[in-house]
């Protein structure tokens, strides 16, 4: 197969659009072209005027080797290559006496157990929360009815915090085991266009049924899953681990192991107050807090695309934002979620936490996306570990009281924000909150610098994105759990500092940030065990 890069094609493009194009580059008729592969798919918008994708395609032709051969040398100029399909090599091992523990089935414990178990290691997953399609249950009666379960919610449960997003996969990562991911979404009922696209994504709608399929296949191949099991204790003995303690339910129970893997998530507050008891060697992070910020996202599509918008293959515009500002802080946008809503994401009784997601359609109204500023240990007031998390619970407990209760969310109008007064009434951008909103003024639950850092942040972004600005959008507070506020450190062999056989692992431990680099270090932490084993 011939890699052939930088093919630019219109927006309507289809499949013959491609071949026709790939013929034209490497000066054949296209009749000599058996197959193609799609290996890069992105958007360039920089001229509004002129919209357009640019792909990367994969061209096999009629004649095998030798042809493409033939062809590469013909066309030096083009820096033609060929290519073999990416493949993950899983070394097999003989089921080890203890099988490890995997603490969480997020993406990183997800595809830790699974490597593990494609391995022939057996693992053991414990997770506090139900399995996705109770947990789907239980998030949709909260959102009706304000009642919290606080063990299967939007960051509790099979698939983690992503499976209620937009089941974003972009990552700044560019390690192999990237492809490793992808493939196994794939393979488990993800669309195939994530093999391709350079910001792909599954969808929340479709999430669910993927994620039931991964923990299919490691109970298959000989791993167990156990739902509403917390770690409540881990056991050390002569520097290393020996046992875990999990709860279901009323029952305690100790599982033997000598590998346990803690791929928390960075909610597990309760986790982190146990691992820091215990003598964890564990050090304060940098996070970022703020609020979600909705538009139309016909205003976005237009800010995008120009007279391109809505036309062709093109769908809901995204956008990624950034500024620093002369204070030294930094002012971002995260976790956009195009055509999408804004949801009830606490888990913890009488505070309140935003989040965004979208279907794979994007097909709603609005666009939105977390709107964030850097904080650092100097903000948290105390040099205590988990300083971090407290700094965040007050500021949810701050939008739960704004809120006046029952989980609805303090809602602002952009330019009342702006003006330091309280929102009476919505423009043309309505609330898509899933719990129920509360007019009001965000300032009174936010510090001052914050406030201060996102109206200098909004007036900024809108010169990178026109309409950013406008003073219908709406901000929904409070969003403060962007990451982890605590890293659990560990050494080169990816063991916790001071614990032998405990890897901290992905987002909660401090070394992921959303599900594409939580998943990689899931399938590190994997590796690691397996080459011990």
């Amino acid at each position: 197969m011939i890699k052939l890069s930088n093919i630019t094609l219109p927006v309507d493009y289809n499949d013959n659009t491609i071949l026709s194009e790939a013929a034209k580059q490497l000066k054949i008729n296209k009749k000599e072209i058996a197959d193609f592969e799609m290996l890069r798919l992105s958007v360039d918008a920089r001229k509004k005027n002129k919209v357009h994708y640019t792909a990367t395609v994969g061209i096999t032709l009629k004649g095998g080797s030798a042809k493409e051969n033939e062809i590469i040398k013909k066309n030096k100029k083009l820096s033609l290559q060929t290519v073999k399909p990416y493949t993950y090599y899983v070394k097999n091992i003989k089921k080890p006496s203890l099988p490890p523990v995997v603490v969480g089935a997020g993406p990183a414990g997800l595809f830790c157990g699974l490597v593990l178990a494609q391995a022939g290691a057996c693992p053991v997953i414990i997770e506090r929360g139900k399995g996705v399609e109770q947990r789907q249950k239980d998030v949709e009666s909260f959102w009706k009815t304000g009642k919290l379960n606080e063990n299967s919610n939007v960051q509790f449960g099979e698939g983690g915090a992503g499976t209620f997003s937009d089941g974003k996969l972009n990552t700044g990562t560019k390690d192999i085991r990237s492809k490793k991911v992808l493939q196994e979404f794939v393979k488990h009922g993800a669309p195939k266009e994530i093999l391709y696209n350079a910001k792909p994504h599954i969808g929340t709608d479709k999430l669910p049924s993927v994620v039931k399929g991964i923990r299919e296949e490691i109970i298959r191949l000989g791993g167990k899953v156990l739902f509403k099991s917390q770690l409540t204790n881990i056991f050390i003995n002569n520097g290393a681990v020996c046992a875990a303690e999990v709860r279901s339910d009323n029952t305690v129970t100790k599982i033997d192991c000598n590998n346990l893997v803690l791929a928390l998530g960075h909610s597990a507050r309760d986790t982190f107050e146990m691992l820091n008891n215990l003598g964890f060697v564990m050090e304060q992070k940098p996070f970022s807090v703020g609020a979600r910020i909705e538009h139309l996202q016909s205003s976005i599509n237009k800010a995008q695309y120009g007279e391109f918008a809505n036309k062709g293959n093109l769908g809901a515009a995204d956008y990624k934002l950034a500024v620093h500002l002369n204070s030294g802080r930094g002012v971002y946008t995260f976790c956009m979620c195009p055509g999408g809503t804004v949801v009830a994401a606490t888990s913890e009784k009488n505070r309140l936490v935003t989040n965004g997601m979208s279907k794979f359609s994007r097909a709603e109204k609005n666009a939105n996306s977390a709107l964030l500023v850097g904080v650092s240990p100097s903000d948290f007031g105390s040099e205590h570990i988990l300083a971090g998390m407290y700094f965040q619970r007050k500021l949810e407990e701050q939008a739960y009281i704004l809120g006046e209760g029952g989980y609805k969310a303090p809602v602002q109008r952009v330019a009342d924000f702006l003006a330091n007064k309280k929102t009476t009434s919505f423009g043309e951008v309505l609330p898509s909150y899933t719990a129920g909103v509360t007019m009001a003024d965000i300032n009174k639950c936010l510090p001052k610098y914050i406030s201060d850092s996102l109206k200098e942040g909004i007036l900024l972004l809108n010169n990178r994105l026109n309409g950013f600005s406008n003073g219908d959008a709406l901000l929904t507070a409070v969003e403060t759990r962007s990451s982890s506020p605590v890293r659990i450190l560990r050494g080169d062999n990816m063991q916790s500092v001071g614990v032998a056989g405990v890897y901290p692992c992905g987002e909660g431990a401090g070394y992921a940030g959303g599900i594409m680099s939580a998943a990689v270090d899931g399938i590190k932490c994997a590796e690691a065990i397996v080459n011990l084993l």
